[in-house]
Parts: C-alpha cells; sequence; structure tokens
C-alpha cells in the first residue's frame, strides 16, 4: 500500500481578510453540515487505499466548524489507514479558539496546530482584516500548551500595509519569546481578486519598499537563527525535528490527496483540481462522488521544473541523486549553462550531491528560478 499526504480545505470563514485569496467564503454557514457530509465521502473515496502519513486541515477557517463538525470530520478520517508515526497539523485562527474547540481537536487525533497571528500589533491586525487581537491570540497558544500540544506552528506576515523594520523585528522577538515549535514567515502579497489589490492599484496602499522589506527578511533569519531555529526552507524556520512534514510533502514534488472546495491533487505525475464553491462542491460529489473539474496529466518537463521550483525553496535545495532517478538526466547536463551563471554570480552552490541557493541567492530567488524553465517548442 503506497503512502501519501492528505489535506482537507475547509472553506469557512467569519471574515475574510484583505489579503487573501484562498477559496473561502463569509457568511456561508448554514452549509457547513451538508459540506462535512460531502467531504467525508470524498475523504473515504480518495484516501482509503492508501496509508496515510500526514494531513494537514486548511482554510479558510477549520476551527470555524463547530465541535460535533469536527468530530464527525475526525470519525471518518480515524477510519483511513493512519501510519503509526503521523503528523496531523490543523491551522486556528484567534477569535475561533476556546478549550472546547481546542479539546476536540485533540480528540480526533490532532498533534499539530498551526496558528495564524500575522503581527503582534492589534492596528496592523485591524488594518488587514484579523478578527482577533494579540491578547487573545497569547490566551489561545498558552491555553493549547496546557492541554498537551507539544507542537505548534506561528504564523507572521511582515511588509504589511505601513509597516516600519522596528515593529516587524518587535513581531519577533515577541514570538520567540513565547517559544513556539515553529515559525512560518511571509511577505505580504498582493493578489489579484482581494481587496488590498484594489486599494493598491487606486494608490491607496503604502507598503516597505523593497529594501525594507528585503531587510525585514534578514532580520527574520538573524533574529529566529539566533533563537535556536533553522531555516528549512524560504519562509519556514523550525525547532529540532519540528519541520512540517507536511509541507516537505509539496516542497519535494511528491504525491498527496485534497479533498474539499478549490482542492488540487498530485497523484502519478496528474494534477486534479476541484470545483471552487460550496455549492458546486457539494452538488458534484452527491451527483458523482468526486468534485474534479480539472484533470491534467504533467509533461515530463513540467514535472521537472516543478521539482526545481519547489525543491529550491528549502535551504538544502535538490539531491543531484534524486534528479537523475526521477527524471534520467543529470540535472548538469539539461542546465549546464544556468548553473554556470549563477554559481559565478554566488548565488547558487553547486557541489558533488546538491544545488541549491546562497543567502543572497534566496533574496533573488523569483528572478533565478525563471531561468530554469525550459523551452518546450
Amino acid at each position: 500500500m503506497e503512502t501519501k499526504a492528505l489535506y482537507i480545505h475547509i472553506p469557512f470563514c467569519s471574515k475574510k481578510c484583505y489579503y487573501c485569496d484562498f477559496p473561502s467564503f463569509c457568511g456561508k454557514g448554514h452549509l457547513t453540515k451538508n459540506y462535512i457530509d460531502a467531504l467525508n465521502q470524498e475523504i473515504i473515496t480518495k484516501a482509503s487505499d492508501f496509508k496515510i502519513a500526514t494531513i494537514f486541515i486548511g482554510g479558510g477557517t477549520p476551527t470555524f466548524l463547530s465541535c460535533e463538525e469536527i468530530a464527525s470530520l475526525g470519525k471518518i478520517i480515524n477510519k483511513l489507514n493512519i501510519i503509526k508515526d503521523y503528523e496531523f497539523t490543523v491551522e486556528c485562527n484567534p477569535g475561533t479558539l476556546n478549550r472546547e474547540k481546542l479539546q476536540a481537536l485533540k480528540d480526533i487525533g490532532v498533534n499539530r496546530l498551526s496558528i495564524g497571528l500575522q503581527s503582534t500589533h492589534d492596528y496592523h491586525l485591524k488594518s488587514i482584516g484579523r478578527i482577533h487581537n494579540y491578547e487573545e491570540f497569547k490566551d489561545n497558544y498558552y491555553l493549547a500548551r496546557e492541554m498537551g500540544f507539544d507542537n505548534i506552528n506561528v504564523d507572521l506576515i511582515f511588509a504589511l500595509p505601513n509597516e516600519t523594520l522596528e515593529e516587524w523585528e518587535n513581531d519577533l522577538k515577541e514570538v520567540v519569546d513565547i517559544n513556539p515549535d515553529h515559525v512560518s514567515c511571509y511577505s505580504l502579497i498582493i493578489e489579484e481578486g482581494t481587496p488590498f489589490y484594489t486599494l493598491y492599484h487606486d494608490g491607496k496602499l503604502t507598503l516597505p519598499d523593497e529594501d525594507t522589506e528585503r531587510e525585514m527578511y534578514r532580520s527574520t533569519k538573524k533574529i529566529l537563527t539566533k533563537a535556536g531555529y533553522h531555516q528549512y526552507e524560504i519562509s519556514n524556520f523550525s525547532k529540532d525535528q519540528k519541520e512540517c512534514r507536511h509541507n516537505l510533502v509539496y516542497w519535494d514534488l511528491k504525491d498527496y490527496i485534497a479533498c474539499g472546495t478549490g482542492a488540487h491533487s498530485y497523484v502519478n505525475g496528474v494534477r486534479y483540481k476541484n470545483a471552487g464553491t460550496i455549492e458546486e462542491y457539494i452538488r458534484l460529489i452527491k451527483a458523482k462522488g468526486n468534485a474534479f473539474v480539472e484533470e491534467h496529466k504533467n509533461s515530463k518537463e513540467e514535472d521537472i521544473e516543478e521539482f526545481i521550483f519547489m525543491g529550491m525553496r528549502k535551504t538544502q535545495g535538490i539531491s543531484k541523486l534524486e534528479f537523475k532517478n526521477r527524471f534520467g538526466i543529470k540535472i548538469e547536463d539539461l542546465y549546464v549553462s544556468v548553473l554556470l551563471k549563477y554559481e559565478k554570480e554566488k548565488l547558487i552552490k553547486n557541489t558533488k550531491e546538491r544545488v541549491y541557493f546562497t543567502e543572497r541567492g534566496i533574496e533573488l530567488s523569483n528572478t533565478v528560478l525563471t531561468d530554469f524553465i525550459l523551452d518546450k517548442e
């Protein structure tokens, strides 16, 4: 029996953050029961034939669900062939958490929490549309610790509107003080279709300049490294043995099954995309047992590009042996001029075993990676 990772999407939110372009919806709470019923059906259909090593419930806001709905989902998950040493993460939003909700998560086997803090400054939280304040986050975090959760990630976003370098460094120091096991730090990206996109293009959003943003990233590495976190991916830092095993599946381009609205699966070189709205998702599951609206068999070139684009996000980069075993060609034969160019510019390291970004290379990674796009003509 093959081993896979399982992603489960919960698309409900009590309020949509101004920067969010994920498939999530407000004012749809009346659909939660029908959605969970459909989701349970999809999970059993898709995941029953595999061993499951990691589970990640993301959103939206998974903790928008009631304790009963969490229990219903857990009942189905626990029918799967889950390996003994599994990782089971749930994303949590402060403002939707309490003792009962945390107990419900514990009862279904959750052993890792990812709590969306984003900022320790209440005025920034308000300006980006978050429903909580910093005190609520701390209450939730310490309650989770008290209840025995010993693997907690905290999410932060930098380069927020009007944010200073000093404020960001303060965020990092505050988070280091509470000592989570893992910290994810993402630079704000202005995504099309979001309120921030409209404001930005109307000239009503003041963002830190490029140099300040780069300085924020350097501070992130410096402060978190000093505090005992090691960077294992561009945006992710962990204590020893606390890396997110589920996300490593994506970065290593391994197979994963994804269930729920707008979810993307990758199995045996084929990408599957589910319906993007809650209503359409429920209708399709009821009608035909799956919610696929797109199916795409990756070409060898697409797999190579994805393997590089995802693998180079990791600080240890790409294994040359794995590349050759997967694609039947040496990476240095396929990309001879690209590797020479960026080695010369000291943006990548090309050792006997691996190819990976230098510290400066990470900062310019998007520019460098465009040269790894293969000519498909």
